[in-house]
């Protein structure tokens, strides 16, 4: 494949995943979301749960047949433009893409109608465990599938026989060095998405004073989650970090923008890296901040991008980029979720409406980090599509180049259309809210009379007053 038509078989996978990858990201930990839901819901018997629980199914619905419908063209790709890479790494990645259709995919199959359709069909513990069920078959997929993309990276536990790899030790190929590290900053990564977006929609209905007591529980069920999972996920990185620099040295010259090894790294804030020259222009930097960060030592040091030949250097301005944004939504985060903590612990965070106004809008950050977190990844991984096996030119299938840029443009268009009537949709979904009154008049036969345990005596009269509402409101 020449070069113009590389290029353009590369833009064509980046888009197409890069639009995929954000509904699973946001499923995973809505699933959860949901579940969690659910369980408070019957052990409380508190109706605003049961309803938050049946407006976020709505919208996970959708965002989840947009992830299946996106997901589905990528395997298509994989064999019409890298044929060589199913050839040369088949044998080890097909086994554990198959082992998420087996576990995730069969999990989800069997009980995600159970959870989309049976509010009033089945048993309210049936339901309940179906959701639940639903949460741990997305948790398995992402396992998997990070699984398979760690492999990629840290290759192991397979040989090399005539340029074709072969499992020798499958715990090794799962475990590999890297997915310990990817798989928890992936994951963490997907709740706080889910979190960040609750916690944008419950301070959107608190601004405009609709749905006080779904909002307020959004709220906190946002906040408690993104001033926990932000700082964390602050540990996490700085330990992916640190196993990146001993397996992909190259790639952390690349974020970090340092060319040469043979000093002190600085902690570089912006700078316009030159890939011609070998060196930075305006640069604003921390000095010995990033030997600091990366070796623990003050004048520690680590390979630049000199101690590798330029046909093994990483593309320098989107990974350097790319991760200064991904770390800097990050920062943000932090700050969001301890100053919302703040206001929580001391009473004023429901009127504190010069924190709810911006809040309502950072819905987007999750989304942007992890994009910009996969571009660091997959973009500072080349020259390799897979790591010392294989080169992305090595990988590519003999497509013509006018081929491959009409179904780019075809993909483009395509899921422009669909996917932005899908944001629609769902933004259609937020504005009507969770209290509906065909969603009340279809609770009566799914709410219980009683709390599964340990609901107060509040909890049970606004129950028996819910069930009297709904029988009104249906005769209605």
């Amino acid at each position: 494949m020449d070069p113009e038509t590389l290029f353009l078989a590369r833009a064509q996978f980046a888009f197409t995943v890069a639009v995929h990858i954000i509904f699973p990201s946001f499923t995973i930990g809505l699933a959860a979301f949901i579940a969690t839901l659910l369980v408070r819901w019957r052990l409380t018997g508190r109706e605003h749960l049961y309803r938050l629980a049946r407006f976020w199914t709505k919208i996970f619905a959708v965002s989840f047949a947009m992830g299946v419908v996106s997901g589905i063209v990528l395997s298509y790709q994989i064999g019409t433009n890298w044929s060589q890479f199913s050839v040369v790494v088949g044998n080890v990645l097909g086994p554990l893409l198959g082992y998420e259709v087996l576990t995730a995919f069969f999990l989800e199959a069997t009980f995600l109608g159970i959870m989309l359709f049976g509010w009033n069909r089945v048993s309210p513990n049936l339901h309940v465990a179906s959701a639940i069920l639903v949460a741990i078959g997305t948790s398995m997929s992402a396992f998997w599938i990070l699984a398979a993309n760690s492999w990629m990276h840290t290759p192991a536990g397979h040989e090399m026989i005539n340029g074709i790899a072969h499992p020798v030790d499958w715990w090794a190929i799962i475990f590999n060095p890297s997915f310990p590290y990817r798989f928890a900053h992936m994951f963490t990564a997907c709740y706080l998405t889910t979190s960040i977006v609750i916690l944008a929609v419950g301070a959107r209905y608190m601004i405009a004073g609709r749905f006080e007591e779904e909002a307020k529980t959004m709220l906190r069920m946002g906040i408690g989650m993104v001033a926990i999972l932000a700082p964390l996920q602050l540990v996490i990185g700085d330990q992916h970090g640190l196993n990146t620099l001993e397996y992909q040295p190259a790639k952390v010259a690349a974020m970090e923008a340092h060319w040469d090894g043979s000093k002190p790294a600085d902690l570089i804030l912006f700078a316009l890296p030159d890939e011609e020259a070998e060196k930075n222009h305006y640069e604003l930097s921390i000095p010995y901040g990033a030997s600091l960060i990366l070796t623990h030592h003050w004048d520690g040091l680590f390979k630049g991008l000199k101690d590798f030949s330029r046909e093994d250097r990483p593309p320098v301005w989107p990974v350097f980029f790319a991760f200064r944004i991904m770390v800097g939504i990050g920062m943000v985060l932090i700050g969001l979720g301890l100053l919302g903590a703040a206001l929580w612990a001391t009473g004023r965070l429901f009127a504190s409406r010069w924190y709810l106004w911006p809040a309502q809008h950072v819905w987007p950050l999750g989304f942007i980090a992890i994009l910009a977190g996969w571009w660091v990844t997959e973009t500072g991984r080349q020259p390799w599509i897979a790591h010392g096996i294989l080169r992305t030119a090595d990988a590519a299938s003999p497509v013509a180049y006018g081929a491959v840029l009409t179904t780019l443009i075809l993909f483009v268009l395509v899921y422009t259309s669909v996917f932005s009537m899908g944001a629609f949709y769902i933004n259609r979904l937020i504005e009507t809210g969770p209290s509906k009154r065909i969603l009340e008049a279809e609770t009566d036969k799914a709410m219980p009379s009683r709390p599964l345990s340990g609901g107060t005596a509040a909890a049970r009269e606004a129950t028996d007053k819910h069930v009297n509402t709904t029988r009104e409101g249906a005769d209605d």
